[in-house]
């Protein structure tokens, strides 16, 4: 690792000092300003401001640190029972997002074609005036709902309530349909409720852990990397189920290096072992199953002996591993994961990992599923949105008949094919839809249809330079963003507040979409001229002080049970009302009722499977040009077997270039010649290899693993697009 040193990073705090300029602010920005003001004036020594951090959306309690009125550091905030004093790598290097020579400074017109990157520098009027003039065309032509709006992270709740006002329903995020969707989905069939961001799983609190594909201290979401800190220090038995050897299986008792895309038949295989050797919580099942017999009879084949061929994991392992979870039952947390949409069969993959938690009797229990806990803020009283004739737009016919929120990739596919109806705009809030969603040209061709596409970021990032008008955001140090009102443990509300002023022509989004709202003739939507009388209004209500809010960053409500066991009533919103190891509404929708074992493609001969993951240090591709960030991890590397790399003779260090099967190349990179991943895949950090010619710090530094992902399996239950089953060879760089 490669450690920052003192000069660099008073390189990269003298940016701050020297770009800190008067930023403009219309009147309903005047009282942050003086908030601002008053917080960061010269010659005050240190000063301590709460907020909350942004660099992920785990929405972690921080405290920023000034000296002099210039910021200094962050660290966590001790009341917060996120981050319980501590931030991960990427919170204490937020501060760097501030400090980026790369980020956006004001609005921006497109000048020449979409996708060129040439731009003229506007005005805030002139730019919004632009968006609603053709806002309203579109409007007037196609009607309110052919707009749509693509967010990530709670900043966008402010567009939203713009989008829904001007008449669109059609709002989605990417972490549905492209990452926990599946999750949620399967989970919800079995227990009627999903998992719920953050997870609620009592990790610290579990005796054994299994962990599927999840990488607990890569996938680096604070809490649980905590969590699982004291669970290896309580010496917990750690099971991890991976074809790639993580950071996380260094402290497995078991690792299984399974083939990829059969994990499905090794969790049948292990519930067929619970079962038929009477291993299962029998009361629990008993009292809260539906349909064990028809599940228990569906399974009786799955035997580890059938597993064996699929998965390639020894069926004594299995039996092991399986005895060890019903062992310590129910402190037996089978992790749900959080990125799971890998082969298409998703819902049903995370059916099956619900469906083993329910035989260890972990859901509701301490050391497995708890029951969030949080405090009732009311939503401010607005006036009621319009309801237009049409629906949403990315599910015509319910093909999809188990997606419960919208998916982004139906919005893109109406967006090209004008079915159920054409839309024609799309805002664009804080997600870089290039790298977020599966096979870019799609999502270019369905820009080149567009009228209108809106980008709010703080960087320019790749979908930024498609835009027709790019609007810069303040960073999250910058900014208050809506009250963070988090189900979880303890039940508590977080602000984010902004602790120093922008170097540039930058807004918060409260702000962007208040003025926006007003140019559509939609101000009547904002009856309060100032985001701090919005929160005085919804605290208020509750019996909160906004005051206290502001100067502890953190309130906390009174602690209720979150265990079956402390007092909390079992309630399973499904239709028996019961936990459903057999679902008849699956079968009636002409489903299994119990998940089966779908065979993954196969290599093309020649061909490894193309795997992706996460770095502890970045979020996504958003944090690539935050030097503080890149210092530590500038660019990714492709893991390769060792015996694949002799093959090719291959060493550490060569450079080359993947190709996908559709012969998509990516930039060079690197090679990591290593045991600790199978023969038949490589391996890729997500968000590398950008294209964006504004980010000139990371303009195609390492590989993009979105550039090859051309292959997407979607799942029928949900919509959930799987990207495991793309593949690629190499080619010299």
């Amino acid at each position: 690792m490669i450690t920052v040193s003192r000069r660099r990073f008073l390189k990269i705090t003298g940016f701050g000092l020297g770009a800190a300029a008067a930023v403009s602010a219309s009147e309903p920005l005047a009282k942050s300003a003086e908030y601002i003001n008053a917080k960061t004036g010269k010659g005050k020594g240190i000063e301590k401001i709460p907020t909350t951090c942004d660099i992920c959306f785990w929405k972690c309690g921080a405290i920023a640190y000034l000296k002099d009125g210039e910021l200094w550091k962050i660290e966590g905030n001790p009341e917060d029972p996120l981050s319980n004093g501590r931030l991960c790598p990427r919170g204490t290097g937020g501060i760097g997002a501030h400090f980026d020579k790369d980020r956006l400074k004001s609005p921006l017109i497109r000048k020449n074609e979409r996708g060129e990157d040439q731009w003229v520098a506007v005005t805030w009027d002139e730019a919004l005036s632009y968006i609603a003039e053709k806002m309203n065309k579109i409007k007037a032509k196609y009607g309110p709902e052919s707009v749509a709006l693509f967010s990530h992270g709670i900043g966008g709740n402010f567009l939203k309530h713009t989008l829904k006002a001007y008449g669109s329903p059609n709002v989605a995020a990417p972490s549905f349909a492209q990452c926990r969707g599946p999750r949620d989905v399967g989970f919800e069939l079995t227990f009627g409720e999903p998992v719920g961001s953050p997870e609620r799983t009592d990790i610290e609190n579990a005796d054994c852990l299994v962990l599927i594909g999840s990488h607990l201290g890569e996938n680096m979401h604070n809490t649980q990397v905590q969590e699982f800190s004291r669970f290896i220090e309580n010496k917990g038995t750690l099971i991890v189920v991976d074809p790639r050897f993580s950071v996380a299986a260094g402290k497995a008792k078991y690792y299984l290096p399974i083939k990829p895309g059969t994990d499905t038949a090794l969790i049948l295989a292990w519930m067929n072992v619970i079962v038929s050797m009477g291993l299962y919580d029998k009361e629990y099942v008993e009292k809260y199953g539906f349909g064990f017999e028809q599940f228990s009879q569906l399974i009786s084949l799955n035997t580890p002996e059938w597993a064996y061929i699929q998965t390639g994991i020894d069926p004594e392992i299995i039996r092991a591993t399986a005895i060890e979870m019903a062992k310590n039952k129910p402190r037996t947390l089978v992790h749900p994961g959080r990125h799971t949409t890998w082969y298409g069969n998703d819902a049903q993959r995370s059916r099956a990992i619900a469906l083993l938690n329910a035989l260890l009797g972990s859901w509701g229990r301490k050391g497995g599923f708890f029951f969030p806990a949080s405090l009732d803020i009311p939503n401010y009283p607005y006036p009621e949105y319009p309801h237009g004739e049409r629906g949403k737009v990315d599910n015509p016919g319910k093909k999809y008949p188990f997606a419960s929120e919208t998916i982004t990739t139906g919005i893109r596919e109406a967006t090209i094919t004008g079915e159920p109806y054409p839309i024609k705009g799309w805002l664009v809030y804080a997600t870089n839809l290039i790298q977020a969603l599966p096979d870019r040209e799609e999502t270019i061709k369905a820009i080149q249809n567009l009228d209108l596409m809106v980008v709010v970021d703080v960087v320019p990032s790749e979908i930024a330079g498609w835009a027709d008008v790019v609007l810069p955001e303040d960073t999250y140090l910058e900014r208050f963003d809506d009250l963070s009102i988090t189900p979880f443990k303890k039940p508590f509300i977080s602000l984010r507040q902004p602790v120093i002023s922008s170097p540039g022509d930058t807004k918060p989004n409260w702000w962007i979409a208040r003025e926006l709202a007003i140019k559509l003739g939609l101000g009547h939507y904002y009856p309060w001229t100032n985001i701090e009388e919005y929160f005085k209004k919804r605290l208020g209500a509750a019996g909160y002080s906004y005051d206290e809010l502001k100067k502890k960053g953190i309130l906390k409500g009174e602690e209720t049970p979150i265990f079956f066991e402390d007092g909390i009533e079992p309630v399973f919103y499904t239709p028996s009302g019961k936990i459903e190891f057999y679902s008849p509404q699956l079968q009636a929708a002409g489903f299994s009722p119990v998940p089966e074992f779908e065979k993954p493609k196969e290599n093309p001969p020649g061909y490894l499977r193309l795997i992706y993951g996460r770095s502890p240090v970045h979020t996504f591709s958003r944090t690539q040009s935050n030097h503080l960030l890149s210092d530590l991890y500038e660019e990714n590397e492709v893991w390769v077997n060792t015996s694949v790399a002799m093959k090719y003779g291959y060493k550490s260090g060569d450079k080359i270039r993947l190709a996908n099967t559709y012969g998509v190349k990516s930039e060079p990179v690197k090679v990591k010649v290593t045991e600790r991943i199978r023969p038949d895949c490589v391996f890729l950090v997500h968000g590398f290899g950008q294209t964006s010619k504004m980010l000139k710090s990371t303009y195609k530094k390492g590989a993009s693993d979105s550039l090859l992902l051309k292959n997407c399996s979607t799942d029928p239950l949900m919509g959930g697009t799987g990207l495991n089953n793309n593949f690629v060879t190499f080619e010299e760089a």
